[in-house]
């Protein structure tokens, strides 16, 4: 079996679904799919992945650690870089809700986990919200990678949104990145605030000097 769709499956079970097995990988292959779209250029398994890693490796810190992996595999499960708003994570959210009831898991578990996709619309986990912190900070990873890495990460998201004209992705994006400066902290879990809240910072900072400093 996959290495994801195993952690999928894994995950479903400990949360309490109780589908048999063929309906569980079925389920999952159906989200890898989604994660495989190929107008994806960041929003791909690969994050996916470095997402559950971070789950796995923080779980501690977590209330309800396979719930939390369970809204990773959801939380860009619907993904189109023209929807509006917080749309992606409505139906996403939606998808969820929907899929984890029909693999038997419990209603909360899927009222829970569509919660947290929906926190990941603008990741303003509230305070003592231990699950939403370990998602909001495991989904923003990637904004305290190297300066190469970092530098990947944005021009895999300016792939996606190739439809949009420049000087209007250049004023989007710019919006994006000023609202993720204006969070009173990027990261909620301190050790991982500790570890990575000033590169992303400085990130952050230096792609928005790029986007609206001059032209040419």
């Amino acid at each position: 079996m996959d290495e994801l769709l195993a952690r999928w499956v894994v995950a479903a079970r400990r949360a309490g679904a109780t589908a048999g097995e063929p309906d569980l990988r079925a389920a999952g292959g159906a989200l890898l799919a989604r994660w495989d779209e190929p107008h994806r250029q960041y929003h791909t398994r690969a994050h996916l992945r470095a997402v559950l890693d971070v789950v796995d490796a923080a779980a501690t810190s977590a209330a309800r650690p396979d719930l939390v992996r369970l809204a990773a595999w959801w939380h860009d499960a619907s993904y189109d870089p023209g929807a509006t708003g917080d749309a992606n994570e409505r139906d996403s959210a939606a998808l969820a809700e929907r899929t984890l009831a029909a693999l038997g898991a419990p209603a909360p578990v899927a009222a829970e986990v569509a919660r947290l996709v929906l926190i990941t619309a603008d990741h303003a986990a509230a305070e003592g919200d231990r699950d939403a912190a370990l998602l909001c900070d495991a989904d923003l990873a990637v904004l305290a990678a190297d300066p190469a890495g970092y530098r990947a990460y944005a021009e895999a998201v300016r792939r996606e949104y190739a439809h949009v004209p420049d000087a209007a992705f250049r004023e989007g994006r710019a919006a994006v990145l000023r609202r993720l400066l204006d969070l009173p902290a990027l990261y909620r879990l301190p050790h991982l605030r500790a570890a990575w809240e000033d590169r992303a910072r400085a990130n952050l900072t230096r792609e928005l000097a790029g986007l609206t400093g001059p032209t040419s």
